[in-house]
C-alpha cells in the first residue's frame, strides 16, 4: 500500500518587486514544499525572479522566521524584498 501526501494550502503574500513579477498581491497555493527555502525556490522558478534568499525576508503567520522554518495547512507565508525609498 502507498500512501500519498496531500499538497498544503498556504496563502503566500507578495511584495514590492515580487508582487511586480508575480502579477500577484497575494494567492493561495497547493504545495509539497517542506518550509519556506523549498516555497521560495518553487515559486522563483515558476515566475522567474532573480533575488537570492539573502537579499529578502520571510514571515510566516505575521513573524519573521528562518528560511527552514516548517510549513503547515493554513501558514500565511510572506517574502519581502529590500524597499528603496526617499
Amino acid at each position: 500500500m502507498t500512501s500519498t501526501v496531500e499538497p498544503m494550502r498556504i496563502t503566500v503574500l507578495y511584495f514590492a518587486a515580487l508582487r511586480e513579477q508575480s502579477g500577484k498581491e497575494q494567492e493561495i497555493r497547493l504545495t509539497h514544499a517542506l518550509d519556506v527555502a523549498a516555497l521560495y525556490a518553487e515559486l522563483a522558478a515558476e515566475y522567474g525572479w532573480d533575488l537570492p534568499q539573502n537579499c529578502l525576508r520571510a514571515a510566516v503567520n505575521h513573524a519573521f522566521c528562518p528560511w527552514q522554518q516548517p510549513l503547515q495547512t493554513g501558514d500565511t507565508v510572506a517574502f519581502i524584498p529590500p524597499i528603496a525609498g526617499g
